[in-house]
C-alpha cells in the first residue's frame, strides 16, 4: 500500500495554477506528460482544478482496485465517456446502472469462448488477404493498414457484413470523430456541435456516415429475418430473461453496434500498430517471434493459440507500453476517502494504465520493451493492478478475449510472411484522445520474409 497513513481526511496535494487556465492548457496539450509530472511531484493521490471542476489522479494498484472494483458503486463514468454519448449514445461504453447490466447480459453470449473460436477462422482469413495484398519494398502507413484490417474483422465477425468497399470512408469518419474529441469536451457541446465551423461540420458528417452504415446493416438483417449467429443476430433476437423480457429497439441496437464497431477495431488497430513499431526496433524479439510462427503448420488457427506463447508476450508488452485505453475516468457520487484524503463528491477521478504500466515500482527499467516480463514467474511477482489495459471490475471490456484472439492470430498470420522497418526519421508521436493513437501514423517499409511456411 502507499506509505501515507490515513490519519486525517484532508484535501490531496496537487499543482496550483500560476495564471488562469494554466493547468487546463497543460492538461489539454500533454495529458500524459502532465500526469507523469504531477504524480512524480505530489504522490499517488493528486487533486487539481480544471475550469472550475475538481479532478484527481489515483496512482497505486491498491487504490486503483478500490476505485474500479471494491467501491465501484461509489462512481459513475467520467466526463469523457459522458460526453462520448454524443457519438455512441447509451451503449455498453457509456450506459450506467441497471440498463448497463441489462445490455451486458444481452451481449455477453456473443463473446463466449465458443463464439470467439468460430470467429478465429475469419480473423485469419482477412489477415491472409491483407498479407497477399502487401508488396515487397512498399512503404505503408501501418496504422492505416491495421485500421483497415480490424475494421474488416469487426464488421465480418460481429455483424457478418463486408464493408471493404467502404473502409476508406469509414476510416475517415472514425478519424474525424476522434479528432473532434476536444470539441466534445468543451462546455455546452450540443451548442458547439451546431456552430457553422469546419470541425463541427466534419463531426456531424462523420457521425451521420457511421449512422448510415450501422442502420443499414440493422435494417438489412431485420428484413432478412436471418439468424447468422453473430453479435447482431444475438442482439436482435435476445430478450432479457432476467429483467422485463423485452428486446432492444433499433436505437438501442444502433448504440450497441456503433460502440462495438468503434471500440472493436480502433483499440486493436492501435495495439497492433505499436507492436509492429516495437518489433522494428528490437530485431532479437522479432527473430524469436518469427521462429515461433514459422513452427506452425500453415496459417494459425484458434487451436494454435497455445502454441504462440511468445507472440502473446509480445502483444502483452506492447499493451503495457502503449495501452490503447490509456486512462479510465470515474466521477464520485459522494465524498470518497482515499489513502488518508477525501475526494469531494463530483470529483473526476482518473486512473491511468499509462502511469501504472510504466511505474518503476513494479517494472524494472520500465521503458524497455521486454516480452520476457510475461513469463509466468515474473507475472506472479507484480501487483494485479499494475497492469490493466482492458479495465477492471464490472466495467471490464466485454471484448477482451476477442481482442486477445484477434491480435495474436493476426500478428502471427502477417509475421509468417512479412517484417516491417520504420521509415527513417519518421516521428513516433502520441495522440491521446478517446484512445491512444500514433499522432503521425506509422510509416513503415515492408520486407517479405524468406523460407515462410506454405498456406
Amino acid at each position: 500500500m502507499p506509505q501515507r497513513p490515513p490519519l486525517a481526511f484532508d484535501q490531496p496535494p496537487g499543482p496550483r495554477a500560476r495564471f488562469p487556465g494554466e493547468l487546463l492548457l497543460r492538461f489539454q496539450r500533454d495529458l500524459l506528460g502532465f500526469a507523469e509530472q504531477v504524480t512524480a511531484q505530489h504522490g499517488d493521490v493528486v487533486a487539481f482544478t480544471l475550469a472550475g471542476d475538481r479532478w484527481a489522479f489515483v496512482n497505486h494498484p491498491d487504490l486503483i482496485r478500490d476505485v474500479l472494483v471494491t467501491h465501484h458503486r461509489t462512481f459513475v463514468k467520467g466526463r469523457a465517456l459522458e460526453r462520448a454519448q454524443r457519438v455512441v449514445g447509451t451503449g455498453l461504453l457509456t450506459s450506467e446502472g441497471e440498463f448497463h447490466l441489462r445490455q451486458r447480459r444481452l451481449a455477453q453470449p456473443a463473446f463466449h469462448r465458443d463464439r470467439i473460436a468460430a470467429y478465429a477462422d475469419q480473423m485469419v482469413a482477412l489477415a491472409s488477404r491483407c498479407r497477399e495484398r502487401w508488396q515487397p519494398g512498399a512503404t505503408v502507413d501501418m496504422h492505416e493498414e491495421m485500421m483497415r484490417l480490424t475494421l474488416a474483422v469487426v464488421s465480418k465477425t460481429l455483424f457478418d457484413a463486408d464493408v471493404e468497399n467502404e473502409s476508406e470512408a469509414l476510416g475517415d469518419a472514425v478519424t474525424n470523430i476522434l479528432d473532434s474529441f476536444a470539441m466534445i469536451m468543451l462546455p455546452f457541446p450540443g451548442l458547439v456541435e451546431r456552430l457553422p465551423l469546419p470541425f463541427a461540420r466534419r463531426f456531424r458528417q462523420a457521425r451521420a456516415r457511421l449512422d448510415d452504415t450501422i442502420y443499414r446493416i440493422i435494417a438489412d438483417r431485420r428484413a432478412s429475418g436471418e439468424d447468422r449467429g453473430d453479435l447482431l443476430s444475438m442482439l436482435l433476437y435476445a430478450t432479457d430473461a432476467e429483467g422485463d423480457g423485452t428486446g432492444m429497439t433499433d436505437r438501442q441496437l444502433r448504440d450497441e453496434a456503433l460502440t462495438i464497431f468503434l471500440a472493436g477495431h480502433e483499440t486493436t488497430a492501435n495495439a497492433l500498430t505499436f507492436t509492429w513499431y516495437l518489433l522494428s526496433q528490437h530485431p532479437a524479439v522479432a527473430s524469436r517471434l518469427n521462429a515461433e510462427v514459422d513452427a506452425l503448420d500453415g496459417a494459425p488457427t484458434f487451436a494454435d493459440l497455445g502454441r504462440l506463447p511468445y507472440t502473446r508476450q509480445v502483444v502483452s508488452e506492447a499493451l503495457r507500453l502503449y495501452p490503447p485505453a490509456y486512462a479510465i475516468g470515474r466521477r464520485a457520487l459522494e465524498d470518497y476517502h482515499c489513502n488518508g484524503y477525501v475526494l469531494r463528491k463530483g470529483t473526476v477521478v482518473l486512473v491511468l494504465p499509462w502511469l501504472q504500466q510504466r511505474d518503476a515500482r513494479w517494472w524494472s527499467d520500465p521503458l524497455r520493451f521486454d516480452p520476457d516480463r510475461w513469463a509466468a514467474d515474473a507475472v506472479a511477482t507484480r501487483p494485479k493492478f499494475s497492469y490493466f489495459p482492458f479495465g477492471a471490475g464490472s466495467r471490464i471490456c466485454i471484448g477482451e478475449q476477442f481482442a486477445w484472439t484477434e491480435a495474436i492470430l493476426m500478428l502471427a498470420t502477417l509475421a509468417q510472411r512479412w517484417s516491417a522497418t520504420l521509415v527513417p526519421d519518421h516521428p513516433v508521436g502520441l495522440q491521446p484522445r478517446i484512445t491512444l493513437r500514433p499522432s503521425h501514423g506509422m510509416r513503415m517499409v515492408l520486407q517479405q520474409r524468406t523460407g515462410t511456411p506454405p498456406d
